[in-house]
């Protein structure tokens, strides 16, 4: 059967797209409170006019995005986008999405390359231009978009062809719908793309949705499938990204052919829905449209569309996930005698250290969902007793066993260690990280997911077999953090830390992004380059809070003085504890969703364990 879906024939496409639009989630109203002024925007990046930088055929673009945090004064990588071959006008598929905060300024960058080289290393490919602005101009531009002109850097003693028109860079902001469903769809065609002499075609699939301007903005591009009834790569992505959660919101799927030369026609295109997808026969193919509006010979056919829900990192551990938590500590010689004060393992009376600090902040918070109360910790790159021999693995125990039992043990077990080892060197990674991906190997259920946090001053000496190590890593329950103390050139971290390139090693790509990486200097520099207030800044606002209290209510008694330096201690925890977990849900989910758990499997084996445990209870109480 065929069918044409050139038309909606229940509304027009600019209707389409205003159904159910997404309204941002707001706080109950508390009077004398502060709101969480938030919501989640997507940005879809198109460039027009680029130039060309290749000799026999046309460039092939890629956008790298850079974002400055509050108070920082340089870029930190946030993402890339896929790269696009042969094309000066692309709409790159891959979005970024952000949280847009009303009260503060979002620097973002966008670095547009032309990219040829196998290298990952920016500075080897062909610059095409960049530009700075921020997530605010980006939003208030509309539905129809920011277009900027990019910076280009044009030699003098070359002829300028001032009639061409200039490069420029269109970003469009949409807010985002909470994400609930996932989409797999599966398309086939029929008669798709002419033979060139004995070549079959080779073609590929792009969705688009429509926006409130009536633009149509690129979501998902396929792989290739060659023959002229290619059978297209299987399509997993959540409706938010699909639709914005719009099932009616207005789709375009267009069929493309790519030529001898690199450079790709469209065969023609169909108007449709989500909802009409989920609806449809899979066995009816569905008429396409050429470009010019007159029918095709081509077809597409819905192998396969479902929707399934989301499962939450909340469901996940009510399910029954319990975390991991395992600490592994920097012991060279870099990080300075513990005996100066300035060393960053200074034993400082009535205080605590970057290494003490880093320690408790992020410890605290996963103790929280690690029930079994074990907090391993390892040490590396020191010399340790009994003869002094150097070691890149070892409990700070050191006994056989490196379990510390809770926050307050790892830190007394930490103190008492410092003072029976000789900091020595090199800062190996490697090491640390097999020995916990071990452990986490054995676990094949779901039931358990381990979080390596990794204490270090400095930059590591053993880049490829730690790569090959993370890489090995991925395909286990864990998740890396570093967290890199003192006043290391730290550069070098952002190659582990995935978000922007996934990380690779002889030739293998890491399954999942599980590493993440944050700088943290001491306690008041670290504040002040995330814009955090210090304990100084707060204290006339505290003043004012405590004499309005004492107007108000009847005098309490006087609690115990902290100084200056501790409540900055503590401010500081605070942040950096939300800035090192925050990417754990995400990887958490990711694991499960690659091994097919879901939290009623999880469920199901929480209440057999339960059951087994009660009957085992039953039998010793018998006997």
């Amino acid at each position: 059967m065929l069918k044409s879906w050139s038309k909606l024939s229940f509304m027009s496409v600019n209707k389409v797209a205003a159904v159910n639009r997404p309204h941002r989630v707001v706080d109950d109203f508390v009077p004398g409170t502060a709101g969480n002024s938030t919501s989640t925007v997507e940005v879809s990046i198109s460039c027009r006019h680029l130039a060309n930088k290749d000799v026999l055929s046309k460039s092939d673009p890629m956008c790298a995005v850079f974002y400055k945090p509050p108070g920082a004064k340089t870029w930190v990588p946030f993402m890339r986008t896929e790269v696009v071959e042969n094309d000066l006008d692309p709409d790159f598929a891959a979005k970024i999405t952000m949280e847009y905060r009303f009260e503060a300024v979002q620097g973002l960058r966008f670095e547009v390359y032309d990219w040829d080289s196998d290298s990952n290393n920016l500075a080897s490919q062909d610059s095409l231009g960049f530009i700075e602005t921020n997530l605010a101009q980006i939003v208030t531009a509309g539905d129809e978009g920011l277009t900027l002109e990019l910076t280009t850097t044009k030699s003098t003693f070359l002829p300028q062809d001032f009639n061409k028109p200039h490069e420029i860079i269109i970003l469009t902001a949409e807010e985002l719908a909470s994400e609930k469903d996932e989409v797999t769809l599966k398309f086939s065609g029929s008669s798709c793309g002419i033979w060139n002499a004995c070549i079959p075609p080779r073609t590929f699939f792009s969705i688009s949705k429509l926006n409130d301007a009536g633009k149509y903005l690129l979501v998902y591009k396929s792989k290739f499938a060659r023959g002229s009834n290619p059978n297209w790569q299987l399509l997993k992505m959540t409706s938010r990204a699909l639709c914005n959660g719009d099932h009616d919101r207005a789709l375009k799927i267009e069929i493309y052919q790519r030529n001898l030369q690199g450079e790709s026609a469209s065969i023609g295109s169909v108007l449709t829905t989500l909802s009409k997808l989920l609806k449809c026969d899979h066995q009816e193919r569905i008429m396409l449209m050429t470009p010019d509006g007159q029918p095709s010979k081509s077809s597409v056919k819905i192998m396969q569309c479902t929707l399934a829900p989301i499962s939450t990192f909340l469901e996940f551990i009510q399910a029954g996930v319990e975390m991991r938590c395992c600490f592994a500590i920097d012991f060279t010689c870099s990080n300075g005698d513990p005996e100066d004060p300035l060393s960053l393992h200074n034993r400082t009376i009535g205080g605590t250290n970057p290494y003490e600090q880093a320690i408790h902040a992020v410890g605290t918070i996963v103790m929280d969902y690690d029930k079994s109360n074990a907090l391993p910790a390892w040490g590396f790159g020191a010399r340790i007793p009994p003869i002094g021999d150097t070691s890149h693995c070892f409990p700070i125990t050191l006994e056989k066993s490196p379990n510390c039992g809770s926050v307050s043990g790892l830190l007394d077990l930490y103190r008492t260690c410092i003072r029976k080892i000789q900091l020595y060197g090199p800062t190996y990674f490697a090491p640390v990280v097999k020995t916990v991906s071990q452990m986490a190997s054995k676990v094949k259920g779901g039931e358990q997911y381990y979080v390596l946090i990794i204490v270090t001053d400095g930059v590591i000496t053993d880049m490829a077999k730690t790569k090959r190590a993370i890489v090995e890593a991925s395909a286990f329950p864990m998740s890396i953090i570093i967290v890199g103390v003192g006043e290391a050139d730290f550069s070098a971290m952002q190659e582990l830390d995935g978000d922007a390139v996934r990380i690779s090693a002889n030739g293998r790509v890491a399954q999942r992004d599980i590493v993440q990486f944050v700088s943290y200097r001491s306690a008041r520099a670290w504040l002040g380059a995330t814009g955090e207030c210090t304990a100084d800044d707060l204290a006339v606002a505290l003043e004012e809070m405590e004499d309005d209290e004492m107007e108000d209510h009847e005098p309490k008694p006087p609690e115990p003085p902290e100084n200056d330096e501790e409540k900055t201690n503590r401010l500081a925890e605070s942040q950096l504890a939300k800035e090192v977990l925050f990417e754990i849900p995400d990887q958490l989910k990711g694991y499960m969703k690659a091994k097919g758990i879901t939290p009623s499997m999880l469920e199901i084996k929480k209440k057999k364990r339960e059951d087994d445990e009660k009957e085992k209870a039953e039998e010793e109480q018998e006997a």
